[in-house]
């Protein structure tokens, strides 16, 4: 009785917060949703009238439609191999014992605590402008002519933003997880003779297969929903170039002024990050049962 009664209290010194969270994130969902079957555009204030699956139709037939799901898919996956391959690296020599080894970490870091807006700005004006910045000195340096990297490459661009940005919290969660590594272990595999490669391969890795899954399961979620960058830094160009399912719903609502076909768009992009969600989840329950 005790322990129900325990329970019981519990759950409502929870409700609020529950009540709240569940509010938070129902209303503006069906309020989408809702949105999606009407013709409502902000130019024509007091026309709004039922569309029904027309704007779901015109959102998935639009030619933009599958150039920006297959930058979205492009981006995520290249700034999960980038981060995560150059995480791991960055983790293997944070764990070796250095002088300052506090403050390197420190500093290698630093770029995920940096704003999206400003990171995008910095990487736009002082890297990678044609004229000014960092990489076309470098060029003129060896002779070689300046690329403008937002024009010719924009799409590349915008992943090596992102990739900058995720690849201290990749660095930083396989590192923690390096260090609960079991040294006996290793020790143990160095003294009958295992190579420095065959202990990774066997050891190390597996050992942070876990790590790795957490990792890609939380960027993939918050890559799908990258806008920042690409607001400031190539505005989804040239043309489509660099426009992800974010940005064009973006563009919909805020340039279109089409606020039916934008929530079709955000009801699409949200089913979409679901699918990807429930498969990287799957995948982690089967490592942890392992």
């Amino acid at each position: 009785m005790a322990t129900m009664h325990t329970r019981s209290i519990a759950r409502l010194m929870m409700a609020p917060s529950v009540i709240l969270l569940l509010g938070w994130m129902l209303i503006p969902l069906s309020m989408t949703l809702y949105f999606s079957f009407l013709r409502y555009n902000l130019l024509m204030p007091g026309m709004e009238d039922w569309a029904g699956v027309f704007n779901y139709e015109y959102f998935v037939t639009d030619p933009a439609f599958v150039t920006a799901l297959v930058n979205t898919l492009v981006l995520v996956g290249s700034v999960l191999v980038i981060s995560v391959g150059g995480g791991l690296l960055m983790a293997l020599l944070l764990n070796q014992p250095i002088f300052g080894q506090g403050i390197v970490r420190l500093l290698v870091i630093a770029p995920f605590f940096v704003m999206p807006t400003v990171s995008a700005l910095v990487w736009k004006n002082m890297f990678m402008h044609p004229v000014y910045g960092l990489f076309a000195s470098l060029a003129h340096g060896l002779g070689l002519p300046a690329i403008d990297w937002l024009s010719s490459a924009p799409l590349l661009s915008i992943i090596l933003i992102v990739s900058w940005q995720w690849l201290p919290f990749a660095a930083l969660i396989l590192l923690t997880a390096l260090q609960s590594l079991d040294e006996e272990q290793m020790e143990a595999a160095e003294m009958d003779g295992a190579s420095a490669v065959r202990r990774f391969a066997h050891i190390t890795l597996p050992h942070l297969a876990r790590a790795i899954t957490v990792v890609i399961l939380i960027e993939t979620i918050f890559l799908l929903s990258v806008f920042a960058e690409i607001l400031v830094t190539t505005s989804g160009g040239p043309g489509y170039d660099s426009t992800n399912l974010s940005y064009l719903i973006y563009t919909q609502a805020l340039l279109q002024f089409d606020v039916g076909g934008a929530s079709a768009g955000g009801i699409i992009a949200v089913i979409l990050a679901n699918i990807v969600a429930i498969f990287l989840i799957r995948l982690i329950g089967k490592n942890l049962e392992t």
